[in-house]
């Protein structure tokens, strides 16, 4: 039986080839993503020479995108089933002063073990998360409404906790635990490494993310077919504040204080690698890996710029630039059929 098919106009059209999908799919999307990590890298070694390319300043690029990356690993989950979460940053920062504040320290982890410093950053994102979930599954609120609400009340209760001041991290413990390079290469890069390879297995490999993706294709499709909605988008609010916890751990370690200033404008970053790294506002299309290409991207972007000496404003209009013409490339390919 033949496999070529006949349009309306008589000519027959022959099946696109095996090579032609796969470059249509996730695995042409990732390759262009590390084309333009490529050219960007070459920039670089081309201006700065051969020091932007040494190992040094590559570990410098990872160390500075282990913190977005964190997070935008949980903002992926979010986004892939529809949502946003513009709360991350300063559920971040809330966490960072909530795991340093001076009664929680002399009476928790002084008394205990300094994991104890871990475990309270990473049930207040948790914490966070969670009400974000059940304000936007159960009451109905608009994700944008509620974790908007979120960053400025985590913020504002950040700043009542530490008296608008510094917390220090009093565990020396701590600070040992998190100074130290394996194989080489910096704990934080390697939690990050550890975050990211989690949440591939999450998306790909369970229930769990085949239930995300399909809410983001069609949130009604996916509640007929069986799959509990609402409880599921109150996990993923709740696993984004997770990541945001982890995130507060990391900061925690590289400045060994906790501040309401911390995560400043992390959400925006976080969002813009996602889409940059594929996956769709809109919900229902996208990969980790996509993702960690796209904080890689900006890292590296970012670090260019450092070298040629150029103003933070010249970095957040290219940044801008990037994001638009990455939105303008979902909408093109999300319109083709089949994509």
């Amino acid at each position: 039986m033949s496999t070529q098919s006949t349009d309306t106009t008589g000519t027959t059209a022959t099946p696109p080839s095996a090579l032609r999908r796969a470059l249509s799919g996730s695995a042409g999307r990732n390759l262009g993503l590390v084309v333009a990590l490529a050219v960007i890298f070459a920039v670089g070694t081309i201006t700065d020479g051969a020091g932007f390319a040494g190992l040094d300043n590559i570990l410098v690029i990872l160390r500075q995108a282990s913190v977005i990356g964190v997070i935008s690993i949980g903002m992926t989950f979010v986004i892939l089933a529809g949502g946003i979460d513009l709360s991350v940053g300063a559920v971040l920062a809330l966490a960072s002063v909530v795991a340093t504040a001076d009664a929680l320290q002399d009476v928790i982890v002084e008394n205990t073990h300094w994991i104890m410093l871990v475990v309270i950053a990473l049930a207040t994102g948790f914490l966070a998360g969670l009400i974000n979930g059940v304000v936007i599954a159960y009451g109905k609120v608009a994700a944008f409404m509620a974790t908007l609400a979120m960053m400025v009340g985590a913020r504002g209760l950040a700043e009542l906790v530490s008296g608008n001041r510094n917390t220090l991290v009093d565990s020396s413990e701590f600070k040992r635990a998190f100074n130290v390079d394996i194989l080489g290469v910096d704990i934080l890069i390697w939690i990050f490494v550890l975050v990211a390879a989690a949440g591939w297995i999450l998306l790909n490999r369970t229930t769990f993310g085949r239930r995300t993706v399909a809410i983001g294709g069609n949130r009604e499709a996916a509640r007929l077919s069986g799959i509990k909605v609402k409880r599921h988008t109150m996990w993923l609010y709740a696993l984004a504040g997770t990541c945001a916890g982890i995130a507060a751990v990391m900061m925690l370690a590289r400045t060994t204080t906790g501040t309401a200033t911390h995560g400043n404008l992390y959400e925006l970053d976080a969002i813009a690698a996602v889409v940059v790294g594929g996956t769709l506002l809109i919900g229902g299309r996208g990969t980790i890996t996509g993702t960690v290409f796209g904080v890689l991207i900006f890292s590296t972007l970012s670090n260019v710029f450092v070298q040629l000496n150029l103003s933070s404003s010249v970095q957040a209009v290219a940044k801008g630039i990037i994001i638009v013409v990455a939105v303008l490339l979902q909408q093109r390919f999300a319109s083709r059929p089949g994509q």
